[in-house]
Parts: structure tokens; C-alpha cells; sequence
């Protein structure tokens, strides 16, 4: 055997490897360019993938996300639906989670809840399905929680100003005027204030 065959051999095998590394290396960054793949189908799934990771969203969400990164609108399609079929994209199951978070967290009526669903491009009868699971007897019996915890917060301040703010509190978590003041109304008499009284610093019907 020639001297230095076998160096000859390890050579050529290196030559081998470093372009066998190169070419991949090579096809690497033509797809992953900038850290995204070039195909905008596989662009769109890597955002979405990213965007999914630990906190749910809605189809519109991601699709707007997609935008604001040129993806083609065909491409937004493709993946949207696809990731819709396999429920990784699940606006009913978003709503409903939604839902129960918000109100019970935050202690928001239906009509705050549906404004916010609204906001994230949810279709209407989604929202109208999940806010109906909200039955009134729990959104009133929530109010009256809210204003429990507040009402020390007030004492000291005249009967009108107590009665405004508290009411004013819940219509900021979207119930009406008419339950807001009702409930208001009910834990001021609780506390001794007079009916009468209170009754003069309502609206008019």
C-alpha cells in the first residue's frame, strides 16, 4: 500500500462531509432565511405555531397577525383552516373559556363580555353562544358580589355620590342601568340608608 493512503482516503472523506454540511447548511438558509422559511404557507404555520404557544387565539387574531407580515391571503387560508380542522384554532371553545375567565376574574356582565369578544373577531352567534351560558340570576348575583367589595371604599362620601360611583362601577363592567341601580339601591337600604331618600337620587323612568 502507498504511503499515505489512508490519509488520502480520510481526506477525501473529509472533502466529502464539509460538502455534504455545506450544501445542507446551504438549504437551510434558503428555507429558513432570517429565521422563517421562504414558503409563505410554511411562513404562516411557524408564525401561527408562535402565536398559539401558551395562549389561545382566534382566527381572525392570527389572521391579522398574518397580514401584518404579508403573508398571501392564500396562504392565511391554507393554514388558518387546516389549523381549524385539527382544533388548534377553536373560536367557540375560545369564547366559551373567555367567558367563564372574565366573568368570574373581573366579574364582567354579558354585554362587556361580548364587546371584548367582538374586539377579537369573533362571529356574533359564537358570542351570542357563549354569553348565553351566563344565566341573569348569576350576572345579578355577581353584581351584588362587586358592590359588597366596594362598598367600604365609599363610606364617608354622601348618599349620592356612594350611589353614582357604585353604579357607575358596574356599568363599567357592562351591566345595565337598571340592574346596576337596583342592586346599589338594595346594599345601600341594607346598610340603613332610607328608601325615600334614595329614591330621589335615582333617574326617572
Amino acid at each position: 500500500m502507498p504511503f499515505g493512503g489512508g490519509a488520502g482516503r480520510a481526506g477525501r472523506s473529509r472533502h466529502r462531509r464539509d460538502t455534504t454540511d455545506a450544501s445542507a447548511s446551504s438549504a437551510g438558509e434558503e428555507r429558513f432565511g432570517g429565521g422563517e422559511p421562504k414558503d409563505p404557507v410554511e411562513r404562516a404555520r411557524a408564525i401561527c405555531l408562535r402565536l398559539l404557544t401558551g395562549t389561545p387565539r382566534t382566527r381572525s387574531q392570527l389572521a391579522s397577525a398574518l397580514r401584518r407580515r404579508e403573508i398571501p391571503e392564500e396562504a392565511i387560508e391554507t393554514v388558518l383552516s387546516r389549523f381549524e380542522e385539527v382544533g388548534l384554532i377553536d373560536d367557540a371553545a375560545f369564547a366559551g373559556a373567555w367567558v367563564d375567565s372574565r366573568h368570574h376574574g373581573r366579574g364582567l356582565a354579558r354585554r362587556a363580555l361580548a364587546r371584548e369578544l367582538r374586539t377579537r373577531g369573533v362571529e356574533p352567534a359564537v358570542i351570542d353562544e357563549a354569553v348565553s351560558r351566563l344565566d341573569p340570576e348569576q350576572e345579578e348575583e355577581t353584581a351584588r358580589a362587586l358592590v359588597e367589595r366596594k362598598m367600604h371604599a365609599t363610606r364617608g362620601l354622601d348618599r349620592q355620590r356612594r350611589l353614582r360611583r357604585l353604579a357607575g362601577m358596574l356599568a363599567r363592567r357592562g351591566y345595565s342601568e337598571g340592574l346596576a341601580l337596583r342592586v346599589v339601591r338594595e346594599a345601600l337600604e341594607a346598610e340603613g340608608e332610607d328608601p325615600e331618600e334614595l329614591d330621589r337620587h335615582l333617574p326617572a323612568d
